[in-house]
């Protein structure tokens, strides 16, 4: 297939493909994203990157890698930092090189590699990348420190795998004519010096150009994508691969200026993100060329053993040594490093210079390369959730419902959930109005769910489901609006349905939460009906007592609120969507007080 258009579009829905059947499988995305290009590429030969692509193959992927780049930069806030207690400067002061000196002996004893070739692939080894990682810990359940470790690790150290390299090449290429390492060391660290700086001094022009107005807010997104793009040539044009430098420096120091308009544009540059990793690792497994398996030799198979279980390993434990992070976490952070694609295409363009400086290994360097990915892939994106589980270095595994409100309402729910063994906290800024749940030994979060400290003292991940129940709509829909993109639309709630989108007196859709009860019970019906008297009732559904059978069992006006499944799943009955009850389900319902003969009755039966 020869056509840019149809190859581009079969990119696309391969790239999304792998990754939606990732999330309904829980496969790692990132198998099933290598998988789908092989396939399609090399196999079938329907995508033939080269063939179609020609030239521009190697700037579109570096680009994409530049922008995935910056992107992850954005996420990594110095909080998170400071809460990795160390590890990740460690890695990146002590790792690299560590990594770098046992890789080489690695490449050299096992693989067979001649020195000059083992040093400069080795050198490409020290990083794992945030094209595989990030989706990695996005489909996996890992504590929080392992986790910031391993994503910090992955964007920062990225851009050195490629200097690392190309120290080594520019050191071969310049021996002959008398180059010292020395002269080249400080060639490139001035060349990496200034691309930091001018990452820097861009994120501070877009920050003060953002926060004074120069930009208007439909053209901020377009601007910071051209930014990035314009800097990453421009940086590369001073030195080859310091453009990488110089868009991690930009992203983290944008992500640290606290800029407003930055929450607006995070989710469009996630799923640019999103596009790119797919569409990256897509093209360049269907660049896969066959022929290359043919230089593979048993030996090499020596060397991967090496570097998964040595090499890591012996990296990661000397380089966090004393420090206070747990042995459990320092064994899963030892053990996780997958390589990404891109080190395949890196890996090839120092193959073709190496050739011309006389080096036959660097002919290999792609089916080295290629093996790398493949078995790194393979081993860690199948075994994280596995090795965490067994490390006990998972996060929340049971997860509940988080009630923004502490009402009498939401009190009363909380308590009902408890009695089904279901995790709930409540979330209020008024120490009086949590005093109920405290003493009733409800999980209680004092302070303000939207405050930005929040980010730090609650874990998010712990929650499946969150239910606005303040006394105030307006800041129940601003609350739902504010985690909808991080929990997920069809898993925020709050009292009230949005009404008429066309009325002017109601808050649209858009802006709010899912409303809890088919009816939408609004803040004020629900302080009415608590006030007559109107409370909670479980009924668990059995192949004898099905749902028809519970919904002729309750009152009139009773209204089902939530169905409670096996393992704590919560399901909501909204105006949006009813589930379909099952036997061994527990439904929750809010009903009116009993008459009091059959309250009576009931209690003599």
């Amino acid at each position: 297939m020869h056509q840019p258009a149809l190859v581009i579009a079969l990119i696309g829905a391969l790239g999304i493909g792998a990754q939606w059947i990732a999330w309904r499988t829980g496969w790692p995305a990132i198998a099933l994203m290598l998988v789908a290009g092989v396939l399609a590429g090399p196999v079938a030969g329907l995508i033939e990157p080269h063939a179609v692509f020609g030239e521009l193959l190697e700037p579109i992927v570096s680009i994409a890698v530049a922008l995935i780049l910056f992107e992850g930069g954005l996420s990594l806030n110095f909080r998170e930092l400071r809460r990795t207690d160390g590890a990740v400067t460690r890695l990146l002061v002590l790792g690299v090189p560590i990594g770098w000196g046992l890789g080489t002996l690695a490449l050299y004893y096992a693989a067979g590699l001649v020195w000059p070739v083992a040093t400069l692939f080795a050198g490409i080894l020290v990083v794992t990348g945030p094209t595989v990682v990030l989706p990695l810990l996005r489909q996996s359940n890992v504590a929080q420190r392992p986790r910031a470790i391993l994503k910090w690790e992955a964007i920062v150290n990225d851009p050195i795998g490629a200097l690392c390299g190309l120290v080594t090449y520019e050191y071969l290429r310049r021996a002959g004519d008398g180059g010292t390492l020395l002269s080249v060391l400080g060639s490139l660290l001035a060349a990496s010096v200034v691309a930091g700086l001018i990452g820097y001094v861009v994120a501070k022009a877009i920050g003060w150009a953002f926060q004074r107005g120069h930009v208007p807010e439909y053209l901020k997104a377009p601007v910071l994508l051209v930014a990035v793009i314009g800097v990453f040539v421009g940086s590369n044009l001073i030195q080859q691969e310091t453009g990488l430098i110089t868009v991690t420096v930009m992203g983290v120091a944008l992500a640290n200026m606290k800029l407003d308009s930055l929450r607006d544009i995070h989710p469009f540059k996630e799923n640019v993100t999103v596009l790119l990793i797919s569409g990256v690792f897509v093209l360049l497994s269907a660049s896969l060329d066959f022929e290359v398996l043919r230089h593979f030799e048993w030996r090499f198979l020596a060397f991967l053993a090496a570097l998964l279980f040595l090499v890591r390993p012996i990296t990661v434990l000397l380089s966090l040594a004393f420090t206070k992070v747990p042995w459990n976490e320092r064994l899963l952070v030892a053990w996780i490093a997958p390589r990404g694609i891109v080190a395949v295409a890196i890996s090839g363009l120092f193959a073709l210079r190496l050739d011309k400086l006389g080096y036959s290994d660097g002919s290999i360097l792609v089916t080295l390369s290629f093996a790398v990915v493949v078995a790194t892939i393979l081993a860690h994106g199948f075994s994280i959730g596995p090795v965490a589980r067994l490390l006990k270095v998972t996060g929340a595994t049971e997860r509940g419902l988080l009630i923004v409100g502490g009402t009498p309402w939401s009190l009363a729910l909380a308590d009902q959930l408890r009695q089904l063994e279901v995790p709930v906290t409540i979330c209020d800024t008024s120490w009086q109005r949590l005093r109920p749940a405290r003493s009733a030994g409800i999980a209680t979060y004092h302070g303000e769910i939207l405050a930005e400290a929040t980010e730090d003292r609650l874990d998010m991940s712990q929650f499946q489901v969150l239910a606005a129940t303040s006394d105030n709509e307006a800041y129940n829909a601003l609350v739902c609006n504010e985690f909808a993109h991080e929990m997920g639309r069809d898993n925020v709630y709050q009292l009230g349905s949005g009404g008429d989108d066309e009325d002017a007196r109601t808050l649209p859709e858009s802006l709010r939460g899912r409303a809890l009860f088919t009816s939408g019970h609004g803040v004020e019906e629900i302080v009415e009906r608590d006030r007559d008297g109107w409370s909670f009732r479980k009924t668990r559904l059995t192949e004898q007592f099905d749902f028809d059978a519970a919904k002729a069992d309750l009152p009139d006006a009773a209204d089902m609120l939530l169905l409670v499944r096996k393992g704590g799943l919560l399901r909501f009955f909204s105006h949006a969507s009813r589930p379909t009850p099952q036997p061994g389900d527990t439904i929750i319902s809010y009903v009116p007080p009993m008459p009091a003969a059959r309250r009576l009755q009931e209690e003599v039966a």
